[in-house]
């Protein structure tokens, strides 16, 4: 069983991920991690933090000599700004006052969390509910990223909306062209389509307003048959759209072309089937790689909507939870769109739902063992 669980908060000392399930015998690139968590902080219209961050990942259990034993991996990823935050944050001793907040940002947990949880101070709510807390997701990504290539396994993202500014690839884009994603200033492959995209980026920011956006993460190589069409909560659709949705400021997932197939006829809305050399095959995604909540061997395709960054420079109107007072809401640090950033968090994400469903159909407890599965797999396909 393939499962993590991340810790820590936005201004604590570090955040910390555990991951359990991952088999011995895989080879750990730490400067991959590194270069995955580099990747988080791109793109244009980022925020101040991202100037104070070099996220870089340190891992303290589960790995030997570079590569994974079995046991249970913790990666840490340590928050540099939290030299700034100590005598505020510490976990034990007294705190210093005077970063409170009990006036809660529409659009975040704040007032939720703080209702749920009985807290009198909402930072205790706000500093896990952070983006921050994506870091430690991306780093574990990373190592589900390395398992998966393993096995011929590629995963790539890029912006397709920013604010109301979207291109369009109609039968999406090469391989080759998905590469080059992050030689742009807002990761969308357009260059004509990307500038629009900036001119409303530095209008928000004069404005001092937030966007959201699109972004699409395509998946090549992944074999026919992982997830499930007989439990509901195994289909792979479903654990993608679960996850992904857990993203902040995610509000839709679309597998596929997803809305879309909803305004067309269904004879238009699927994949037909064909067979040819000892192969089937479609030609057409349109159902976006999974039938049934099952791969079909074709390329995987996810949008995810974001909405905009609820944090404004220029408050919004809320309520002092102490005194139930109107008063303008706290203001954080903030980008003013992370859409960028998010397909690779999204990246990451999709890389952890399919590192447990692969385990799930080829597990074993060593990579020796897990090749043999798949490869003995791969021959039954070729044979039906």
């Amino acid at each position: 069983m393939f499962r993590y669980l991340t810790a820590g908060e936005s201004h604590g000392e570090g955040l910390y991920a555990i991951l359990e399930g991952v088999p011995a015998g895989l080879k750990i690139d730490l400067d991959y991690i590194n270069y995955e968590l580099s990747r988080r902080q791109l793109g244009y219209g980022r925020g101040e933090r991202m100037k104070i961050e070099k996220d870089e990942a340190i891992i303290l259990t589960g790995v030997r000599g570079g590569i994974t034993t079995g046991a249970p991996i913790t990666i840490s990823v340590k928050n540099r700004d939290y030299e700034n935050w100590e005598r505020f944050m510490r976990t034990t001793g007294d705190i210093e006052s005077g970063r409170e907040v009990t006036v809660p940002r529409p659009g975040h947990a704040d007032l939720v969390g703080g209702i749920k949880y009985g807290h009198k101070d909402l930072r205790n709510v706000l500093e896990r509910a952070s983006a921050r807390e994506t870091a430690v997701r991306v780093a574990a990504g990373a190592v589900a990223k390395l398992f998966l290539a393993e096995f011929g396994i590629r995963i790539y993202s890029h912006v397709l909306r920013v604010g109301s500014v979207e291109v369009e690839y109609p039968g999406g884009l090469p391989e080759e062209e998905l590469k080059k994603a992050d030689e742009r200033p807002l990761r969308c492959l357009d260059p004509q389509v990307e500038s629009r995209m900036i001119k409303w980026v530095d209008r928000a920011r004069e404005n001092g307003d937030t966007l959201g956006g699109i972004f699409e993460v395509v998946v090549f190589g992944l074999p026919p048959g992982l997830g499930r069409y007989v439990h509901w909560d195994r289909k792979l659709d479903g654990c993608l759209a679960g996850a992904l949705m857990a993203i902040p400021s995610a509000k839709g997932v679309e597998i596929g072309d997803g809305i879309a197939l909803a305004n067309i006829p269904g004879r238009m809305a699927v994949d037909e089937i064909y067979y040819e050399n000892g192969r089937f095959y479609r030609k057409t995604n349109r159902a976006g790689g999974l039938e049934g909540g099952v791969t079909n061997g074709m390329p995987l395709v996810v949008k995810v909507s974001l909405k905009p960054i609820p944090t404004q420079v220029k408050p919004l109107k809320s309520v002092d939870i102490i005194t139930k007072e109107p008063k303008p809401a706290q203001v954080e640090r903030s980008d003013i769109t992370a859409v960028p950033a998010a397909g690779v968090v999204g990246e990451a994400i999709t890389a952890l739902v399919l590192m447990e469903s692969f385990l799930e159909k080829f597990g074993g407890d060593h990579m020796r063992e897990i090749k043999v599965n798949f490869e003995n797999y791969i021959q039954t396909i070729i044979a039906y």
